[in-house]
């Protein structure tokens, strides 16, 4: 009988220079590692009269570029990109970071190279924020040597500001505004009634503004109510859940105008025209005279009232 195959031999190998591999890098790319290590991005003409970049001896036709630098960037756009989640010991980042082609501004040709996004776990999705198309600009090392590694990385420009922002000023509530605050400290919601058309507003106003005659006989309405129509907000807000979130007016049960107020309780894209909502209180001994004592509405899980029931109150 035939003998068992000896086990295949396996070694690891590493092909390596200690102390550098060494090469001439001929007038174009020295030109080019000369203008990386003073913190200038230059490319060449080329004979049809486009602009090179990174230079290269030769086209892509394989004709001879001429002896005309030309200084583009640094800015540039990013026409293709490749997310790394995970990076490795090799790459020029320790957080996720992409692999991209960019062009600077007067080249007609990319450098790719790695471009820094921000700051994500490990395993992350590549951000929203990146995109072909986007503008960027070289982060250059303090020191540098002639290397494509004199640019660290590149960056995207800055297209938007947090500025911290604070107004300040004096709410003289009224004495029909301060009654309805009273009634919200004692877990109420309070309303005026119109004499002469009838209608409940809510908050109370002094005034109605249909018939424009002073209000003064109080109506206590539900703490439920129809969502009319509302907004999907993007930008965060301290007292909102998360984001996205919503924004609603909610026409109260027993009120013929819409209070504003937040929605939430469900994603933001299951809030919907005619859905039934109820508040939502914070717990007792956080009350005051705010509206912030309702923290939001949520849904009651009551069938939607139709369209034409509401349509009036948009």
């Amino acid at each position: 009988m035939p003998s068992e195959p000896p086990e295949p031999l396996v070694a690891d190998h590493a092909l390596e220079f200690p102390g550098g591999y060494t090469r001439s890098v001929g007038p174009v790319i020295g030109r080019f590692l000369t203008e990386l290590r003073d913190g200038r991005l230059v490319g060449v003409r080329t004979a049809s009269g486009g602009v090179l970049f990174p230079p290269a001896e030769y086209d892509a036709d394989g004709e001879a570029v001429t002896d005309e630098y030309v200084e583009v960037g640094p800015g540039g756009t990013v026409t293709s990109w490749s997310w790394v989640s995970r990076p490795r010991a090799v790459h020029p980042l320790d957080r996720p970071f992409a692999w991209a082609l960019i062009r600077p501004d007067g080249a007609d040709t990319a450098l790719l190279h790695a471009l820094d996004v921000g700051t994500f776990e490990p395993g992350a999705d590549p951000p929203k924020s990146l995109r072909t198309g986007m503008r960027v600009r070289p982060r250059f090392r303090a020191e540098r040597t002639g290397s494509i590694r004199d640019i660290e990385c590149f960056r995207p420009d800055v297209t938007m500001i947090t500025a911290p922002s604070r107004a300040e000023y004096r709410l003289n509530a009224g004495w029909a505004l301060t009654r309805f605050l009273d009634g919200v400290s004692e877990g109420r919601l309070l309303g005026h009634r119109c004499d002469v058309c009838g209608k409940v507003y809510v908050p109370m106003r002094g005034l109605c503004p249909v018939d424009g005659v002073p209000t003064t006989e109080e109506v206590e309405v539900a703490g439920t109510g129809t969502v009319t129509t509302f907004a999907v907000n993007n930008i965060p807000d301290p007292r909102a859940p998360q984001v996205p979130f919503v924004s609603a007016y909610i026409l109260l049960d027993g009120s013929d105008i819409s209070l504003l107020a937040l929605v939430a309780g469900i994603d933001a894209d299951r809030v919907r025209m005619g859905m039934r909502v109820k508040a939502a209180w914070k717990p007792r001994e956080e009350w005051g005279r705010t509206m912030e004592n309702i923290k939001w509405f949520e849904p009651t899980g009551e069938p939607d009232v139709p369209f034409d029931d509401i349509k009036e109150y948009l």
